[in-house]
């Protein structure tokens, strides 16, 4: 009885520092996606710059124990956690207002595998929000694996006063089946979605300016009216992306004056719109 009391008591303790730490973050955002390979983590890493570029203090939070990509995003593959005597680990500093963390940033190799059940990953998510010095943010992105399991549960179970979830699709009649039930697990947690993103929408000819539809177009607005959700934007295919992420650079500050861009920053105004209003 007394082990099992230890254990409860351990468990209370480890969510009143969650609840401190999270109280001093404005807003708690949740990015997922039904698949993988809609770009979720690259919308996140941009979403992340665009808020800092308008002026706010803003968290990273990787919860892709798996597949962790952002550090190879943010070119940050080579930097280590650190932590102090009293155990509070340090967020990665990208700049002093952009604060990072990863399970990346523990590995041995970006070849290491993490092989763990659901217990062990809901306990590192645990000590990511409880244990990091997280300090005082107005926006903490949490990116999260593809689909409705482990990693995402745990973050809404653990963050109740969560602000909402972004969730990103592709217009494929694939992606957005997945999607929708990304809609209905929000809903079925209580947790408010913030709007759908419909990633690569259509491809602009570098030759003759005319717009490819690739994978359809208008499917993500037309999965947001079905379920009533914020329709929060389409983003194009850019190859620039591609190439801005393989080197560690955000897209919406190399490429801060094409068109792309400037659609990222009108979905990012969109989100602070929404989410701001709610408060």
């Amino acid at each position: 009885m007394k082990k099992t009391n230890d254990i409860f008591s351990k468990q209370e303790e480890q969510r009143r520092k969650i609840k401190e730490r999270m109280e001093k973050i404005k807003y708690k955002l949740l990015i997922i996606s039904g698949k993988g390979g809609v770009g979720k983590s690259t919308v996140a890493v941009n979403l992340a710059y665009g808020l800092l570029f308008q002026g706010g203090k803003v968290g990273i939070l990787d919860v892709d124990i798996h597949g962790p990509s952002i550090a190879k995003m943010l070119g940050i593959e080579n930097c280590r956690l650190s932590s102090s005597d009293d155990n509070i680990i340090e967020p990665i500093n990208i700049t002093p207002h952009l604060k990072v963390i990863t399970i990346a940033s523990l590995l041995e190799s970006v070849d290491t595998p993490v092989i763990w059940r659901g217990p062990l990953k809901m306990k590192l998510i645990s000590q990511f929000l409880g244990d990091v010095n997280w300090g005082e943010l107005d926006y903490l992105v949490i990116d999260s694996p593809p689909g409705t399991g482990d990693e995402p549960l745990s973050v809404a179970q653990l963050i109740p006063e969560l602000d909402g979830v972004i969730i990103v699709t592709t217009p494929q009649e694939v992606a957005l089946l997945d999607s929708r039930k990304s809609v209905n697990f929000a809903k079925s947690l209580k947790v408010p979605v913030i709007g759908i993103i419909e990633n690569m929408s259509g491809l602009i000819c570098p030759y003759c300016g005319k717009k490819i539809n690739l994978f359809k177009s208008g499917g993500g607005e037309k999965a947001a009216k079905d379920f009533k959700v914020p329709f929060l934007g389409k983003i194009p295919i850019e190859p620039d992306i591609v190439e801005s992420t393989d080197k560690g650079r955000p897209f919406i500050q190399t490429y801060a004056k094409t068109r792309t861009a400037n659609l990222m920053e009108e979905t990012i105004t969109k989100i602070r719109g929404i989410v701001e209003n709610k408060k």
